[in-house]
């Protein structure tokens, strides 16, 4: 596994304009897997070969009972990333409060990088029919920070430590930001710290949100400026 590659990686500035779309580009042209991006199918018909995303919390399980898992986000979108969203059309927050996550997250583009690896890992299906959840969703500049010769290696097994770290970025639950402070367990099955509050939270101590509560139709969208990585 590339893990320590990536951690290195994570180093870098994050806000670098270099976003990764050739990789996938290349990747998909290669038709390596059966996805959209191959045959030119949008992110909300998902991957056919989407089934259980994690071998830790299942998407679907809104069982916990906490009050938090409960609660339905609210109050505006926050942080200076936000800026990079457009004003009107399915990209808009308006337009991706009515479409659940991925297909949301598709029309979004600050998020391009982030949608070709939840193709490449089938988790689009999964991902929309999920009942609520909290995704923290790697800018295309936390991408670029990535080397490209991991990012493919991590694309030549998207089922593996693709999908490993993909599901580290989502919760089971949808927290609004009042609920978003705390340690959380992922779908990855591991647990996550985010610490802050009001408009100004970083995850794991080095992951900043630059553009707080996006509503989807199933999920709240925090927008982070690096990837993060679960533990080994």
């Amino acid at each position: 596994m590339t893990t320590d590659q990536l951690h290195t990686a994570n180093q870098a500035p994050a806000l670098k304009r270099r976003p990764r779309a050739l990789v996938f580009a290349a990747f998909a042209a290669a038709c390596l897997i059966p996805l959209s991006a191959c045959s030119g199918t949008s992110a909300d018909s998902g991957s056919g070969s989407s089934g259980s995303a994690a071998k830790g919390t299942s998407m679907n399980d809104n069982s916990s009972g906490t009050a938090s898992g409960d609660t339905m986000a609210t109050g505006k979108e926050f942080g200076a990333g936000c800026s990079a969203v457009p004003k009107d059309g399915p990209g808009s927050f308006g337009g991706m409060a009515t479409a659940p996550v991925a297909t949301a997250a598709s029309a979004n583009p600050a998020l391009t990088t982030l949608v070709a690896a939840v193709k490449a890992a089938g988790l689009v299906d999964s991902l929309n029919s999920a009942a609520k959840l909290t995704v923290f969703a790697p800018a295309d500049s936390a991408f670029a920070a990535v080397p490209k010769d991991t990012m493919d290696k991590l694309l030549a097994d998207p089922t593996g430590d693709l999908t490993k770290i993909l599901t580290y970025h989502v919760l089971p639950e949808r927290l609004a930001p009042d609920k978003l402070a705390g340690e959380h367990k992922t779908l990855n099955g591991a647990s996550l710290k985010v610490e802050g509050s009001g408009s100004k939270f970083t995850v794991n101590g080095e992951a900043m949100v630059v553009c707080g509560n996006v509503q989807t139709a199933n999920a709240t969208v925090y927008i982070i400026d690096k990837v993060l990585m679960p533990p080994a």
